[in-house]
């Protein structure tokens, strides 16, 4: 069992809720490779934290067109729907803060991709939006 950290903030049930919410609208926009929307759900400049090929760590802020350009390229595109099994566990700073770590299987075009990843989200009015990616081996995509 995970045992999460004590951050002073206990979760409602409100908040997971809303945060799994938003988590199925983006699986939903990245499965039909609607990186518009996929965009429409992020903050900017947005945060992106990685390694490179040379195990260096890396970091980038990206604007909008930068990550329509880049995922738009990353994700490719296909006939098929792409699909996400995924178990998220957020930690929650607040009530409009969350880090959240995810184990996803992707399944697309035949082929499945394990991924581990983190995001941290912000929530403003009332809504979800996340600002950091964080996941290993992009860091040659951030330059």
């Amino acid at each position: 069992m995970t045992h999460l950290p004590d951050t002073g903030y206990t979760p409602t049930a409100e908040d997971r809720a809303s945060l799994d919410a938003w988590f199925a609208e983006y699986d939903a926009a990245s499965g039909k490779r609607d990186i518009e929307r996929m965009a429409d759900l992020a903050v900017f400049p947005l945060n992106l934290v990685s390694d490179d090929s040379a195990g260096d760590g890396r970091s980038a802020q990206w604007d909008r067109e930068r990550f329509v350009a880049v995922m738009t390229q990353v994700m490719g595109e296909g006939s098929q729907d792409i699909t996400f099994e995924s178990t998220r566990t957020p930690v929650f700073l607040s009530p409009s803060m969350a880090v959240v770590f995810t184990d996803s299987t992707m399944t697309a075009d035949g082929g499945s991709q394990q991924l581990r990843y983190a995001d941290i989200l912000l929530r403003r009015d009332g809504k979800w939006a996340f600002q950091t990616m964080i996941q290993s081996g992009w860091g040659d995509n951030l330059g």
